[in-house]
């Protein structure tokens, strides 16, 4: 059964208001900040929704630039109706990669902290030399906490969100708007911040570094594939409150 997804709405949402003005094609569109606050949605939905109508062939993002309406083409290709979002799948690891960090914290041998240590230090060696986008270490290092709970169910989970991730065509559309790879040297503190509450065997300092990561994880590719300012002020973008936490104030 094929599950309806809410940037789905959202898009749809879009393409009623450029009918209903009667936009002609090349037509620079509104910016995903002003979609966000017309719509009244969160910047990661309008995200996710222009990148449905970007491989649709509705619209052309064009980096630094803004959002341009395309010609309305014959026979649009299909929206990806079983791809979930990149931001609801990055939500989804938050929740559960942390709980799956605390645990892992009350059950890792010193093997599992080897092998987690190595493949930091490998992730290390490739983005010191330059290496692409390529993010089979990373992907180790998170398969390798979840090993570490000794839950084999647990490892069978994070394994299917990052195959999610490796087949879905959106999240390829959101990595192609990214040409500064520089980011990838923060994400190394995070995963040492996890690496050490693990050797410590701290569950709630592994719990809330797993977090903190992934929360950054998301803050980072809105600001790096922002299409209209490059720059952009990241505070709008409110990441999920921590659980059991009250929500910063705006």
């Amino acid at each position: 059964m094929t599950q309806h997804r809410r940037y789905q709405d959202v898009a749809a949402m879009i393409r009623a208001e450029v009918a209903r003005r009667k936009l002609p094609p090349g037509t620079r569109l509104d910016t995903e900040r002003q979609w966000s606050q017309s719509l009244g949605v969160s910047r990661s939905l309008v995200r996710e929704a222009v990148i449905m109508l970007e491989i649709q062939g509705l619209v052309e993002v064009r980096q630094g630039s803004g959002i341009y309406l395309l010609a309305e083409p014959a026979e649009p290709a299909p929206a990806p109706q079983d791809d979930v979002g990149p931001f609801e799948l990055l939500q989804a690891r938050q929740l559960l990669e942390s709980s799956i960090a605390a645990f892992a914290a009350e059950q890792v041998t010193k093997g599992d902290i080897l092998k987690m240590r190595d493949a930091l230090e490998a992730e290390r060696a490739y983005i010191e030399a330059g290496g692409g986008p390529d993010y089979s270490s990373d992907e180790l290092f998170h398969r390798l906490i979840a090993e570490a709970t000794q839950n084999s169910v647990l490892t069978t989970m994070v394994e299917e969100l990052w195959a999610a991730r490796d087949r879905s065509p959106m999240w390829a559309r959101l990595h192609a708007r990214i040409f500064n790879q520089d980011y990838r040297a923060n994400w190394l503190d995070d995963h040492q911040a996890i690496l050490d509450a693990l050797r410590a065997r701290n569950p709630e300092a592994a719990r809330r570094a797993m977090w903190a990561h992934l929360g950054h994880v998301r803050e980072t590719l809105l600001a790096v594939s922002d299409a209209d300012d490059p720059a952009f002020d990241g505070y709008l973008f409110q990441p999920v409150p921590e659980i059991g936490r009250r929500s910063p104030d705006p």
